[in-house]
């Protein structure tokens, strides 16, 4: 399990953005409850919002600081879509219901937008996000992939350019082809995870901070044990992902923490930013390990990629990124990073989502697999619906099945590690 005091989160700029608050006081002694949220992100603080405006009493328990993980660190992209291809949803619950599962991640956008205006939270909001291709190969799987968004998935108006066409987007010669969405967008996300729990508050939550769950309690009620307190409440929802550790095992097996990282430049100038990205719509490759990038409102190029298997930060974290930076941008030679680093995403050996129940009454939401910055928000809400007997998608999410990683906790990291070097060879080959 990744540290609580994980060297990865320091030097992250969005900080600069968003002052931290003060920090809230850590539970001690008992307290009860409706609903008690393991994990103070996108997704226990959306189902805290939800159930408190149902009118049910809301404790969540934080290990950290509100938006400490990955909900705050991320690259800022607000996709549609799960992290694997719908064909492996498909396969699990057939078309239609594979296209009401594709469509829960559409509205998911929405909801980015319900919140902000709600609750007027500026996590400055910039639409339009690029699906980007590295080579002919690709880029035929690409418009494919687009064509197939439309006919068979519903999901039209995604705009797509080949060869020296791409540079009205994205002014890169590593790309063969585009495809620009202008539903989905970027946005600023601790500003954006820092105003839920800002929202949660003013709906009457008590979010606890500095308060690691240590032991998960069965029975008629849940009891969460922390490490100065408890909490007796009627139903709990473990929204912490890798940071959960051990307080639920059977869950546990089935994510790999896996470190992610980011870099960020100074400030470019307007007309400099531009000049790459003139729709400043965020980027991502469809390389398997991707690249992915955007503009910052203050205009730096905040640029994300490469993985590693280990809980210690690579040595020279800001060099490698920068040169990942201008292997795609080489016309930012003399720009340095100003600003790096990571964190863990929470995947699955299959990409798709985990969400279920462990108990009657005690759910969870993991296994976002790196796309969780919309699908978060929504499987808060569909928790919360849960929660409440209220219907929505939850259970038609937690139909999907899940396979521990193989080999324990001696092997699953080497057998995952191997995987990876395939499919990266793919990306070579391709």
């Amino acid at each position: 399990m990744p540290s609580f005091t994980d060297p990865l989160s320091r030097d992250c700029v969005y900080a600069l953005d968003a002052p931290a608050p003060s920090p809230a006081r850590p539970l001690e002694g008992e307290t009860r409850c409706d609903a008690c949220i393991v994990g103070a992100g996108i997704a226990g603080l959306s189902a805290a919002i939800d159930l408190a405006q149902a009118g049910l009493e809301v404790v969540v328990l934080e290990a950290a600081r509100v938006g400490w993980g990955a909900s705050g660190r991320n690259g800022g992209q607000a996709l549609a879509g799960f992290a694997c291809e719908l064909e492996v949803i498909e396969a699990q619950l057939g078309h239609e219901d594979a296209r009401r599962a594709f469509d829960l991640t559409t509205d998911a956008l929405a909801l980015i937008a319900e919140r902000c205006d709600r609750f007027a939270i500026d996590c400055h909001w910039q639409p339009g996000a690029i699906h980007a291709a590295v080579g002919a190969g690709k880029a035929r799987e690409l418009e494919r992939w687009c064509g197939e968004m439309a006919s068979k998935w519903g999901y039209g108006g995604l705009e797509f350019a080949r060869g020296e066409e791409t540079r009205k987007w994205v002014d890169s010669a590593r790309y063969a082809a585009c495809a620009l969405d202008r539903r989905a967008g970027h946005l600023q996300p601790l500003l954006y995870v820092l105003g839920l729990a800002r929202a949660a508050r003013g709906l009457g939550v008590r979010i606890f901070e500095d308060t690691r769950a240590t032991h998960l309690g069965g029975g008629a009620s849940p009891q969460v044990r922390t490490e100065r307190g408890l909490v007796h409440a009627r139903h709990a929802l473990l929204a912490g992902n890798v940071y959960l550790g051990d307080l639920a095992p059977t869950i546990a097996r089935r994510i790999m923490p896996v470190g992610t990282y980011i870099g960020a430049t100074p400030p470019l100038g307007r007309e400099r930013a531009l000049s790459l990205l003139p729709a400043r719509a965020a980027v991502s490759d469809t390389q398997f390990v991707l690249d992915y990038f955007r503009l910052s409102r203050d205009d730096r190029l905040i640029f994300g990629g490469r993985v590693s298997y280990s809980k210690v930060p690579p040595p020279g974290l800001a060099g490698a990124m920068r040169r990942r930076m201008l292997a795609v941008f080489p016309q930012l030679s003399d720009v340095p990073i100003e600003h790096a680093w990571g964190g863990y995403v929470d995947i699955t050996r299959n990409r798709a989502p985990d969400f279920g129940r462990i108990a009657p009454d005690v759910f969870y939401l993991q296994g976002f697999s790196g796309h969780g910055l919309a699908l978060a928000g929504m499987a808060g809400r569909l928790a919360a619906a849960a929660i409440r007997d209220a219907g929505g998608g939850f259970d038609l999410l937690s139909r999907i099945r899940h396979r521990p990683f193989p080999g324990g906790k001696a092997l699953r990291m080497p057998l995952l590690v191997l995987a990876m070097l395939w499919f990266r060879a793919r990306d070579w080959i391709g």
